[in-house]
């Protein structure tokens, strides 16, 4: 393994690590079942409020992106004129609209087989899934080696979720 490969491995590793724990402390220890949730159109609009929360690092990649162009010399996009901070924020964009679309599927999916003391994963992951983005965020902007850590929170959280809404909707 070249040093890159290493730095990459070990930031993918921690990152899943530290997602895991956060995922089992919040919705475990720290997060309430929420109440007066009784049907799966509950669970469902439980759901779309915390997938509101998750979006909030989309948002703010493209509020970064459009202030920067808006008083900067690529404010014409068709010029090539964006400076590498423009670049890594659109990339950072592209991915987290990529992972924010497996996020929403994996928890609208997920969220109606829950019980109602099973909800707070849902919010959990939307927390984690906002940490992660900007750790990813912050990350790429240092060194793009270390993205690995919020990418590999990100993306296993999101296989986590599909993959729990699939046993639990068809197991």
């Amino acid at each position: 393994m070249t040093r890159d490969q290493k730095i990459v491995a070990a930031g993918a590793a921690s990152g899943v690590a530290a997602m895991a724990l956060a995922m089992w402390l919040l919705s475990t220890r720290a997060l309430p079942a929420p109440s007066g949730i009784d049907s799966a159109g509950d669970r469902l609009g439980y759901a779309l409020r915390w997938a509101a929360v998750a979006a909030l690092p989309f948002f703010a990649m493209i509020l970064a992106i459009g202030n920067a162009r808006a008083f900067g010399p690529a404010i014409d996009p068709t010029l090539g004129r964006e400076d590498k901070a423009m670049i890594v924020n659109g990339r950072v964009a592209d991915n987290t609209l990529q992972q924010y679309v497996l996020f929403l599927a994996g928890t609208l999916a997920l969220a109606p087989s829950l019980s109602p003391a099973r909800l707070p994963v849902i919010a959990a992951a939307s927390i984690v899934f906002v940490v992660a983005r900007l750790a990813f965020w912050i990350g790429y902007r240092i060194d793009p080696l270390y993205r690995a850590f919020g990418f590999a929170a990100t993306a296993y959280l999101n296989i986590g979720l599909l993959l729990a809404a699939l046993w639990l909707g068809f197991g």
